[in-house]
């Protein structure tokens, strides 16, 4: 649709004089220049025309100057600024830069991390201001206040957006229609997220049945064709044509992520983390002041707030990466953590899925047990030739079940995740919910995904500003969990500080 991908058959096109913005999961930004220079490269024709503008301005002083000249361009380059409020450019920018919560201006792009990137090049696609917008995971590494932002602006856009995304609440907060891809072919749905799981639900439902009729018929034909009867020669070529096409791809089962399978750690003991008046800094940047928290057995601890909050530095001092400055973290006696970052580099491209989680080996040991390699795999949903697929070739959803397979084997019993859902189609987020939802031990899931967190989290850790993080129940999202809270014992802790309290959600 955006005109990159040619080798196709059929058309893809535009209407003429259509501008087209495009979103790729992977933008591509020059490294050399700075977070403002990559912005202003949406806006060019405004900024060029107010610089230029300048000169004019100046080459009027010049008694020798063609004044007429000088003032036909002054009309052009006014009209042009005009247009696009460009004398208001810079509170545009800085409005669009704080909304998606840029870098610094001076920051340059070969130093920013994978999401960062990914908010600039959000913000210089929606100041181009398109006619049609194709956003790939649009949510991907965007705080909870950034997406808000980004479904008002949608909202108010007065032209088409086309946006592949696996944020549920975004889907339901934006979407008037849905295209789903099964099985090789696009079914509209008109609605959002919530009216698409129920006429999804309906439509299986409808399958089902004509699944069963379909069965029936090919027990019958299967019994006719392995009589053979010879006198039936003619017919019996088309009752065999009917047979094959009852098992055509037309009938193809659907090929769904329907599990994925989170190790059991050793039994847990009562106690399993204890946090205690922990601070932490960079510099003159406080990211945790004074926070005090357990964590009770049985508990799935969402936690959210803005990037760069310091949320993934709590795992790392958690897991004895790093060290407070003041505070103590005390894990339980019977505590094995088991750790997945959001970071999916560290994986051999040239390497097939089976040898990247197996090392080679047929038997892995997984916790204290050992189990058949292909086994363990395959209970990720990598199944038959896809444990053959390089790991080069995989999809971003791909990528991050492979991660959850390489980086679960080690069998914790209480789970450090961070952005596990970013990547993840629908069916495998489904996948992971419910093991999580039957996972014997503990968890703390760092996500921006709202509904991924409404359905597993028994408790919430918000990040606020200027380190206070506050504690309670997970109904400051939306719903209540999934995981009964009877899960977790209930005699809850409290911390010195007032405003950090975990507590149930019962």
């Amino acid at each position: 649709m955006a005109g990159i991908d040619k080798d196709i058959e059929g058309e893809a096109r535009p209407q003429p004089d259509i501008k087209i913005g495009y979103l790729p999961q992977e933008p591509q930004l020059n490294p050399e220049h700075t977070v403002r220079e990559s912005i202003e490269e949406a806006v060019s024709e405004v900024v060029n025309a107010l610089k230029r503008l300048d000169e004019v301005y100046a080459l009027y002083a010049d008694p020798d100057a063609d004044f007429d000249k000088l003032a036909a361009e002054q009309g052009r380059l006014e009209e042009i600024i005009q247009a696009h409020d460009g004398h208001n450019l810079n509170v545009q920018l800085e409005r669009a830069a704080d909304a998606l919560r840029l870098p610094d201006w001076d920051a340059k792009i070969a130093n920013l991390s994978g999401g960062e990137r990914r908010r600039v090049a959000l913000c210089r696609l929606l100041l181009e201001k398109p006619d049609m917008l194709l956003l790939d995971e649009p949510t991907n590494h965007l705080d909870a206040e950034s997406v808000a932002w980004l479904e008002r602006f949608l909202h108010d856009f007065e032209g088409t957006v086309v946006a592949i995304t696996h944020d549920r609440y975004f889907l339901d907060n934006v979407a008037g229609w849905i295209l789903e891809l099964d099985r090789g072919e696009g079914i509209p749905w008109e609605g959002n997220y919530s009216s698409w799981l129920e006429q999804k639900d309906q439509r299986l439902a409808q399958e089902a049945s004509q699944e069963a009729a379909r069965r029936k018929s090919i027990e019958k034909e299967l019994e006719w064709v392995r009589q053979g009867t010879k006198g039936r020669q003619s017919k019996g070529k088309a009752r065999l044509a009917r047979f094959e096409e009852l098992n055509s791809t037309e009938y193809q089962k659907r090929n769904e992520t329907n599990e994925l399978f989170i190790p059991p750690g050793p039994r847990l003991g009562d106690k399993v983390l204890e946090v205690s008046n922990l601070r932490k800094s960079y510099g003159d940047r406080l990211l945790i002041d004074d926070l005090s928290f357990s964590i009770p057995k049985g508990a799935i601890v969402g936690i959210i707030g803005p990037n760069g909050a310091g949320k993934s530095t709590l795992f790392r001092m958690i897991s004895g990466q790093e060290q407070p400055d003041s505070g103590t973290i005390t894990l339980g006696e019977t505590v094995k953590l088991a750790s997945v970052d959001q970071f999916r580099d560290s994986m051999d491209n040239s390497k097939t899925v089976w040898e990247e989680v197996s090392g080679g080996l047929d038997i892995m040991k997984i916790g204290n047990t050992e189990m058949p390699s292909r086994a363990y795999v395959g209970r990720f949903n990598f199944k038959g030739v896809d444990q053959g697929k390089r790991v080069g070739e995989l999809s971003g959803g791909e990528r991050g079940r492979l991660h959850l397979a390489k980086l679960l084997q080690v069998g914790g019993n209480m789970l450090l995740l961070d952005e596990p859902t970013n990547d993840l189609d629908i069916e495998t987020l489904r996948a992971l919910e419910n093991a999580l939802l039957e996972f014997p031990g503990c968890a703390m899931v760092i996500s921006h995904d709202r509904w991924f967190l409404d359905r597993i989290a028994t408790h919430i850790l918000d990040y606020q500003d200027e380190g206070k993080v506050e504690s309670s129940k997970v109904t400051l999202l939306s719903t209540k969990s999934t995981r009964n809270a009877r899960w977790a014992q209930t005699h809850w802790s409290r911390s010195v500080s007032s405003t950090s309290v975990l507590r149930s959600n019962a």
